[in-house]
């Protein structure tokens, strides 16, 4: 069975305080994006029960940060699965805010329940998927969702981008949630939700993520890729996650712009 995991954009991001289990309260709008992964999983009577043979292409997937493996161990302690061949080409930056990695390990998650009929509900994948990120179960669904909590909170809202220009740029800059978290700047309170309520040219300078302030800071190249994208035309610019990937949509055509031969640039009309 075969799957193309998505990533998502966080539409504001505001950090509303911390939590006695170490997480932090959180308010934003996921947003998926159809930069994708692909995800291949084949059940082998041959293999012993509780194998995964996983096999990736594209992107490296540094140690011990393989999710999908950890995925089919936790459903098979559950269920004692049948050994099975995993391959993953991984496309979606990691370690970019876009969520890639958690999309990945959900979707092994519905793959897995579908091929062995597990028939597991949503209540049951959603907490499956907790176990594996903050953020994995916005991916059971692909409706925009509001989320608080520590982002696993979920309400199905109504936000259409659709016949936007999108541009998403990875300049190659590793950041870890823990320096992004110990590098926040607390910024005034305000709803996102009702600000994505708004037409998409009144969110700039009203619908933020917090962990840019902190960031730019720090790294001047998020600061001038956020500029520069405004200078091109976008209605909105923005960081999504804790970085490094910043994005811009545009009402009309994107114009051309050299970026360094390092970056990672992807664009779509959603």
């Amino acid at each position: 069975m075969i799957l193309f995991p998505p990533s998502k954009l966080n539409l504001g991001l505001q950090i509303t305080g911390k939590r006695s289990d170490g997480f932090h309260d959180l308010q934003t709008i996921f947003y998926q994006i159809p930069l994708k992964d692909i995800l291949e999983i084949l059940p082998d009577q041959n293999l012993n029960p509780g194998f995964c043979s996983f096999k990736s292409t594209g992107l490296p997937i540094p140690p011990g940060e393989n999710l999908c493996e950890r995925a089919y161990q936790i459903l098979h302690q559950r269920f004692h699965l049948p050994g099975v061949h995993m391959y993953l080409h991984k496309i979606i930056p990691m370690g970019a805010g876009l969520g890639g990695g958690s999309a990945d390990a959900t979707y092994t998650l519905m793959i897995l329940d579908k091929m062995f009929d597990l028939h597991l509900s949503y209540d049951e994948l959603k907490q499956l998927a907790l176990l594996l990120g903050s953020d994995c179960p916005l991916f059971i669904s692909e409706s925009p969702k509001y989320a608080q909590g520590r982002g696993d909170v979920l309400q199905d809202i109504d936000v259409n981008l659709k016949g936007m220009n999108l541009l998403v740029i990875n300049p190659n800059i590793h950041i870890s949630t823990t320096k992004a978290f110990s590098n926040i700047i607390p910024m005034p309170s305000y709803s996102c939700l009702n600000v994505v309520q708004k037409k998409t040219n009144e969110w700039k300078g009203n619908l933020k993520n917090d962990f840019e302030n902190g960031l730019f800071s720090e790294f001047d190249q998020l600061k001038k890729i956020k500029e520069t994208l405004y200078n091109m035309g976008a209605v909105y610019a923005s960081m999504t996650g804790t970085g490094s990937t910043i994005y811009g949509l545009f009402s009309e055509e994107i114009p051309t712009n050299k970026w360094p031969g390092n970056y990672f640039l992807w664009q779509t009309i959603l």
